[in-house]
């Protein structure tokens, strides 16, 4: 059987394959987590690769913008240990254990699904080795407990929900009922209870129509389709991502979903453009925070996405950015605790004590790691409307609502944030 493991070294100027190997004093070897294979892939893992391989070779070379010019990590050349995400929890934490005691990685940035990361958080902690999770969502990470070793660089998916929420609110202030379809594990059902948790004090007595809950990757809809037509629900929104938005795209657009129900992709900016003449105009389209099309218009978001697109022909999508917004906030939290050890390799303490209330700007804009004790950062979220103009998929009337109206206070559980007026 052939091994998930790909296994990628960045020397200096560029990539090249490698081996794995003991912890080197003379360079940082970085695991990358992301699905290669199976249905997340094409729309999710494999940007979030390639955003991985252009910043470790820009970072090895020193042709990175400030903050980000020295080489490597802190003057030490990066060998990138890359691993599919694709298997069982089971599985993803075999390989997370391998990652460290066998390929002797010194940090890890990685995984999609929130039942992958909800398993290997535990395992991080146990092993002690500083994990970056760049996108799964569920706010349960830190919630259930408190971490030493595990960050997440972006917003959890409060975010997403309750910024979904207050832009019906701001766009369409006369809903009378919603219903939704989302995925049954954790990123689904957070994303469900925070959405109508939020709608519900937003717009009080707002009637639920109805929840479906699919089986991640079922990829078959009519069933639920048919449901969510029949509730004549004024607004329908999914937190479904990867190769299930696309199903659910192109199954529920021809049956005619959208012409009489306002649709929120909450994760559909991956879609968009892969599926630009399916997407009905009008449909609310996020990218789980201020990334891809809804990223700020400053210098390293231009410097990322002309990088990206010169290399890879295609711009870079939301993933793409989550993962350069987290390799970027390793790099600065590395050569911070290399500053603060004169020079040396820290140890895993000493970086997660680095990182702990960092500010760091990435082409997603200005981030904080401002809650859960430091270990969760925070960000602007953003949403618009598709518009498709001379045959391109374009985004308009976008709005931007500030970290402290997406995400909780400090010590706040979202839940409880949400139930109490989101204050």
């Amino acid at each position: 059987m052939k091994s998930k493991k790909l296994l990628l070294a960045s020397i200096m100027a560029g990539l090249a394959v490698g081996t794995a190997q003991a912890q080197n004093a003379n360079e940082v070897n970085l695991g990358v987590v992301t699905f290669l294979s199976g249905p997340a892939a094409s729309p999710f893992g494999v940007p979030a690769r390639n955003a991985a391989e252009l910043l470790i070779q820009e970072f090895n070379a020193g042709t990175a913008p400030a903050p980000y010019n020295e080489k490597g990590f802190g003057g030490l050349p990066i060998k990138m240990t890359l691993i599919d995400e694709a298997g069982s929890s089971t599985s993803v934490v075999t390989e997370y254990r391998n990652l460290v005691q066998r390929d002797k990685v010194d940090l890890i940035v990685g995984y999609i699904s929130s039942g992958n990361c909800l398993a290997i958080a535990p395992v991080a902690e146990e092993l002690k080795t500083v994990t970056f999770l760049f996108d799964c969502g569920t706010p349960r990470i830190f919630e259930e407990g408190k971490k030493d070793y595990v960050f997440r660089a972006v917003n959890h998916a409060t975010a997403d929900s309750v910024g979904a929420a207050l832009y019906l609110k701001a766009t369409n202030p006369n809903v009378k009922n919603f219903g939704g379809i989302n995925q049954n594990y954790a990123w689904g059902q957070d994303s469900w209870n925070d959405f109508s948790g939020a709608m519900k004090q937003l717009y009080p007595g707002i009637e639920v129509t109805t929840s479906q809950m699919p089986k991640l990757f079922a990829g078959q809809y009519s069933a639920e389709i048919s449901a969510l037509m029949g509730s004549k629900s004024d607004v329908v929104h999914t937190s479904f991502w990867g190769g299930d938005l696309e199903a659910f795209i192109l199954q529920s657009a021809p049956r005619g979903l959208y012409n009489n129900s306002e649709v929120v992709l909450a994760a559909g900016e991956t879609a968009m453009f892969r599926l630009k003449d399916r997407i009905p105009d009008g449909t609310i389209i996020g990218a789980r925070g201020p990334y891809g099309v809804l990223a700020p218009d400053t210098p390293i978001n231009r410097w990322f996405r002309e990088k990206f697109i010169d290399r890879y022909n295609v711009a870079p999508n939301y993933t793409a950015y989550q993962m350069a917004n987290s390799i970027m906030a390793a790099k600065l939290g590395y050569e911070k605790a290399m500053a603060a050890n004169g020079g040396k390799k820290p140890s895993s303490d000493e970086l997660a004590a680095a990182i702990r209330g960092m500010e760091y700007e990435g082409p997603g804009g200005v981030h904080k790691f401002a809650l859960s004790n430091g270990h969760q950062a925070v960000s602007e979220t953003a949403y618009g409307r598709t518009k498709l103009v001379n045959g391109e998929m374009t985004i308009v009337d976008i709005l931007r609502f500030p970290a402290e109206k997406v995400m909780p206070p400090d010590g706040v559980k979202s839940a409880d944030w949400i139930a109490g007026g989101m204050k």
